[in-house]
């Protein structure tokens, strides 16, 4: 693919950031009533409501958490004034595929998160939902969040969204019921269809999950026990949310080979269950398997004609992440974690296990050298960080296979690596379709802590930044309102956030000002750890969480609850 233009700040100004003066005349603000008086004006910017419609010149007036005038107001009515002359005010960006639910504990200010403009997170994707937490694997469950940092003493939804308010957060939290999560909590990870009873169980704790104010429900049918899930389970939970009116978000059961007959079954579970759907990080990993991305994004088309309501996320990286045990077989995982650290133990198993991973790793994503390690947990194993798999196992002198597995059992089974897999064009491709929205796959955190000894995908600090700048003002997939639109408006109506993602009188004031000529992501996959630029500030609920570019330390977030 070719390499489009550059252009001065003036141009895309002039196409695509501020409108221009013939698209100004078409608005005209009253000024506010002289006896109103507001707490915060956002003074003289460039309003992109958040539905694609040309941006606009007004001043945003707030009263507590919501926007209660745009139009001209006097400086003298408002009891502080921000000059944003010049740059853009969206509404904040909602992420509607991050996994947050721990991490935000660890790290309540977000700050990977907000630093590039982002108020609302969706989480509990991937299947893997913090709560609801009991049944018969709570303990060991508690147990691997213990690891991770995190004390995980709630129950049920209502108590984890709970436990978010009491703690206090800078950005706000909505919550997926996992199925992974809720098959666990029912029988373990076993490789068997439920039992009707055993099902019942588990659509009771879809039910209660959405009446404590879940948004929807969340498959991760790649990762176990997910992929023990026949299509039926699946689809009589996707039910009993579509009856709350909630949205089902779906990791499909391939994104290689066999990623059409994935992308097919999560359409057919919408079609059978009048669910939304969301079909998650859309993408055709592994080169062999590259051609197939068009013809996804053509099922995705021909569904929606068909009366499905299925849109796509996707982040704005040729590079995806996640555990090296998703690399192992289905049998391999059975049982948990000692189980499979047990069948290693065993040289029939383990000479079983390790062809698999080599047929595998073929596939996707191509070749050991692209699979590179994010974290390992021992101090003296924290060189291994950000090398490949060949890198490793050449310095050990095994097969890349035999590596991967010692890698696994170092840790305990828990490796996350950044897999190579995607290529440029594809990821153009999908994100420049216009039923894909924009989700990180990432998480909250900061460079401090146990996220500072890892190397973790740079999607987590620099996703919407790098929309704006590379993909927006570079790249020219989208104009600039087209833009904010996959990231306010388009997720705020997928997930059912009816008061935020656009900006409008009565919304809540969720805000981000940037500069659409100078925005642009810092982190990168040697140096993920770096705040996005050009976004000097970002309101959560009418509170500056960021000014002037620095985090204010104010904690305005709230766990939001289906209404």
């Amino acid at each position: 693919m070719s390499a489009r233009p550059q252009h001065s700040r003036r141009e895309f100004l002039k196409t695509g950031g501020a409108a221009a003066a013939a698209g100004l005349a078409a608005f005209s603000f009253p000024r506010l009533q002289a006896t109103t008086s507001v707490d915060l004006v956002l003074k003289g910017g460039s309003v992109l409501d958040g539905t694609g419609a040309p941006a606009f010149v007004a001043d945003v007036g707030l009263v507590g958490d919501r926007i209660v005038a745009l139009g001209r107001i006097a400086p003298e009515q408002a009891r502080r004034v921000l000059d944003v002359t010049g740059l853009q005010v969206a509404p904040g960006f909602i992420d509607i595929h991050s996994h947050s639910d721990g991490d935000i504990l660890l790290y309540p200010t977000a700050d990977s998160r907000v630093r590039q403009g982002v108020t609302t997170e969706l989480t509990g994707n991937c299947g893997g939902s913090a709560a609801p937490l009991g049944g018969v694997d709570a303990e060991e469950t508690r147990r691997e969040w213990r690891e991770e940092g995190v004390e995980a003493g709630w129950t049920d939804v209502a108590s984890y969204l709970d436990l978010l308010d009491r703690t206090g957060v800078s950005i706000n939290q909505a919550l997926l019921v996992g199925q992974g999560t809720l098959r666990r909590n029912a029988v373990g990870l076993v490789d068997r269809p439920l039992a009707p009873a055993e099902l019942d169980t588990v659509l009771r704790a879809v039910d209660d999950g959405m009446a404590q104010g879940a948004f929807g429900l969340s498959t991760g049918l790649e990762y176990v026990p997910g992929r023990y899930t026949p299509t039926d389970e699946i689809v009589a939970m996707a039910r009993v949310a579509a009856r709350h009116g909630g949205l089902y978000a779906s990791h499909i059961r391939n994104e290689e080979a066999h990623v059409l007959e994935a992308v097919d079954e999560a359409i057919a579970i919408g079609r059978r269950t009048g669910c939304r759907v969301e079909i998650s990080h859309l993408k055709a990993t592994g080169r062999g398997n590259w051609g197939k991305q068009q013809a996804a994004l053509d099922l995705i088309e021909s569904a929606r004609r068909a009366g499905v309501e299925v849109l796509a996320d996707a982040y704005p990286y040729t590079a995806y992440s996640t555990g090296l045990t998703i690399l192992l077989p289905a049998e391999a995982l059975e049982g948990g974690t000692a189980a499979m650290l047990g069948r290693l133990t065993d040289a029939g198993q383990r000479a079983a296990i390790r062809a698999y991973v080599s047929s595998q790793v073929a596939q996707d994503p191509g070749d050991v050298s692209l699979v590179v390690i994010a974290r390992m947990k021992a101090p003296d194993d924290q060189r291994l960080v950000g090398r490949s798999v060949a890198q490793i196992a050449e310095e050990w002198h095994v097969e890349p296979a035999e590596a991967l597995l010692r890698l696994i059992e170092k840790e305990q089974g828990n490796v996350p690596f950044i897999g190579h897999g995607m290529s440029a064009e594809n990821v153009e491709l999908v994100l420049r379709h216009p039923l894909v929205m924009v989700g990180s796959d990432g998480s909250s955190m900061a460079p401090t802590g146990r996220a500072a000894q890892s190397r973790p995908h740079p999607r987590s600090y620099g996703a919407f930044a790098r929309i704006l700048g590379h993909y927006c003002r570079e790249r020219r997939l989208f104009d600039l309102p087209e833009a904010v639109r996959r990231m306010t408006s388009e997720p705020a109506d997928q997930i059912g956030l009816r008061d935020r993602g656009r900006i409008a009188v009565g919304k809540k004031a969720d805000l981000v000002v940037f500069d659409a000529a100078a925005v642009r992501d810092e982190a990168t996959f040697d140096t993920p750890h770096r705040y996005a630029s050009g976004i000097p500030h970002v309101l959560v609920n009418g509170v500056p969480v960021v000014e002037g570019g620095q985090h204010t330390g104010a904690k305005p977030g709230r766990a939001l609850r289906r209404a």
